[in-house]
């Protein structure tokens, strides 16, 4: 009977180390996930951040007395993440919208700006990229959201805890209309 009962002991311990693993593995595959999903806010970011140059020289030209926002929206490009939290990362580009905003909101009284092809041709490309960021977004919150209800779920929680899992964070942004692509009427 000793036999049987160590048979069963083994056989219960395989099962719960295959179920660590198997757990485990789930965890890091969301994680890597999730990180994924942020590599392409990034990139968009960097793409957004590459245009801004552009943009405020071809609005210089028309607005020379606008001098302190063109500096602001050039400072905030300038300030490109350092390895930052996800936190301060949003702040800065919240507020790099916002400025964004205000240089369009600029440009709407300078009807000769408004029908300049390379003022045109920015604004169509910074549309762009603000889709393809509001895409980025969504992908990365639904690997975040995965990610997060595997730590948070039981039994894997007890996984989780055990190897230092962390819960992500969502990237958020600040007002509902940060989510829509800057619109320039003509």
């Amino acid at each position: 009977m000793s036999t049987e009962v160590t048979t069963v002991v083994v056989v219960l311990l395989a099962a719960l180390v295959v179920w660590v693993i198997v757990a485990f593995n789930r965890l890091v595959r969301a994680r890597n996930l999730m990180r994924e999903g942020w590599s392409g806010i990034d990139v968009q970011l960097r793409r957004r951040r590459n245009l801004v140059p552009n943009l405020v020289e071809t609005v210089k030209a028309y607005g020379r007395h606008e001098k302190g926002l063109l500096e602001r929206v050039t400072q905030l490009r300038a300030d490109a993440p350092r390895d930052e939290p996800l936190g301060e990362t949003q702040n800065r580009e919240n507020l790099l919208t916002d400025q964004l905003k205000r240089l369009f909101a600029l440009a709407e009284t300078y009807p000769d700006l408004k029908a300049d092809t390379n003022y045109l041709d920015l604004q169509r490309l910074l549309t762009d990229i603000e889709d393809h960021l509001q895409m980025a977004r969504r992908y990365y919150n639904g690997a975040v959201r995965d990610y997060n209800t595997r730590v948070e779920s039981f039994p894997g929680n007890l996984v989780a805890a055990l190897f230092r899992f962390r819960q992500g964070e969502f990237f958020q942004v600040e007002a509902a209309t940060d989510r829509a692509a800057p619109k320039v009427e003509m």
